[in-house]
C-alpha cells in the first residue's frame, strides 16, 4: 500500500521540485530530425474516440471531454504510468514527475511540457480542429525524446480522434540491472503504454458521454496544488 501511494508523499513532492533545475537530456544537430537509422524509435498511433455533430466542437461533447482528460493527464494506463504535477503551473513549461511501473518496481522520470497546440488546420474537407501538448525528457529519465498528445476533430464528419506521436531512444543507464531490463522490456512496455492509454481515453470519453461523473486529478496530501494522476471520478 505504501508503494502504491508513494507519489502522495513529501519525497515525491521534493523530487518534482528538483526538476526545475534539470535540462532536456538530449540534443539534435541543427536541421536534423530524429530517424530510425540514427537509433531513434519514431512512433504514431491513432484512436477514434467518438463522433459528434459536424462543425465546431460541441460544448461538453467528445472533443471537449477528451481535451480536458488530456490536459489533466488522466488518460495514462495507471498500471504502467502515474504522475505528479502542480496544477497551478501553466501548462506550457509545466514539469511532471512520471512514475514508471514494471514488475513491482517504480522508476521516477522527469519531463517538461515544451509545446501546446491549439489550431484549426486545413480548409473545407481537410479541416482539422487540433488541441494538445508535448513534452521532452529531462536529465535522469530512462529515455531521451519527445512525445505529443493531440485531440482532433474533423468538422466535416464530426469524428473525434486521439493521436500520439513522438520519438525516443534509451538514455544512458548506470545501473546494469535496470539497463538490462530496459533493453529487454522497455520497447514492449512503451508500445503497450501507447495502446492502453489510447484505449483508456476512449473508454473515459465514452463513459462521460453516457453520464458517468468526470474523472479528476487527485489532490496530494503534500499540498501546494499538487495532484496525482490518473485520479478518480467525481462520484468516488
Amino acid at each position: 500500500m505504501l508503494r502504491e501511494r508513494r507519489l502522495h508523499g513529501e519525497g515525491a513532492a521534493s523530487a518534482l521540485r528538483s526538476l526545475k533545475g534539470r535540462t532536456v537530456n538530449y540534443s539534435l544537430p541543427p536541421g536534423r530530425t530524429p530517424a530510425r537509422e540514427d537509433g531513434w524509435h519514431v512512433d504514431s498511433l491513432r484512436r477514434t474516440l467518438a463522433r459528434e455533430r459536424p462543425g465546431d466542437p460541441e460544448p461538453g461533447g467528445a472533443w471537449d471531454i477528451a481535451c480536458r482528460l488530456v490536459r489533466d493527464y488522466q488518460f495514462p494506463e495507471p498500471g504502467i504510468l502515474r504522475a505528479l504535477y502542480r496544477r497551478d503551473d501553466a501548462l506550457l513549461g509545466r514539469n511532471i514527475l512520471l512514475e514508471g511501473r514494471f514488475l513491482g518496481l517504480r522508476f521516477d522520470m522527469g519531463v517538461r511540457i515544451t509545446s501546446v497546440t491549439d489550431d484549426l488546420r486545413g480548409t473545407d474537407d481537410t479541416a482539422q480542429r487540433v488541441w494538445g501538448w508535448g513534452y521532452r525528457t529531462l536529465q535522469g529519465h530512462l529515455e531521451e525524446g519527445e512525445l505529443h498528445y493531440q485531440v482532433i476533430k474533423y468538422p466535416r464528419t464530426g469524428d473525434v480522434e486521439f493521436l500520439i506521436t513522438g520519438y525516443s531512444r534509451r538514455a544512458p543507464i548506470r545501473n546494469p540491472v535496470v539497463r538490462a531490463g530496459f533493453i529487454l522490456f522497455g520497447r514492449m512496455t512503451q508500445r503497450r503504454f501507447y495502446r492502453a492509454s489510447a484505449d483508456r481515453l476512449h473508454s473515459l470519453t465514452r463513459a462521460e458521454l453516457l453520464g458517468t461523473p468526470p474523472t479528476r486529478p487527485q489532490p496530494s496530501p503534500a499540498g501546494d496544488s499538487l495532484v496525482v494522476v490518473p485520479g478518480g471520478s467525481d462520484a468516488a
